[in-house]
């Protein structure tokens, strides 16, 4: 799946068009979640949206559960 796909996708859920990165990382979150998509798709995808400006909102980062190094 790439972006256009995602950004279908998304068009087809919620019923709007949506450009905003941050918007198409978390739909690409949930539908990992929820086995639409595989781990190679979700991979790939975050890839591109990060490159597009895609960021993990901080106040995420400070209650993740996941240690940082």
């Amino acid at each position: 799946m790439d972006i256009r796909s995602l950004k279908s996708k998304f068009n087809q859920s919620r019923d709007y068009i949506t450009d905003d990165v941050n918007t198409l990382m978390d739909f690409a979150k949930k539908a990992y979640i929820h086995n639409e998509i595989n781990i190679k798709e979700y991979r790939l995808l975050v890839r591109e949206l990060e490159a597009l400006g895609a960021v993990i909102p901080d106040d995420y980062k400070e209650d993740s559960l996941i240690e940082k190094s």
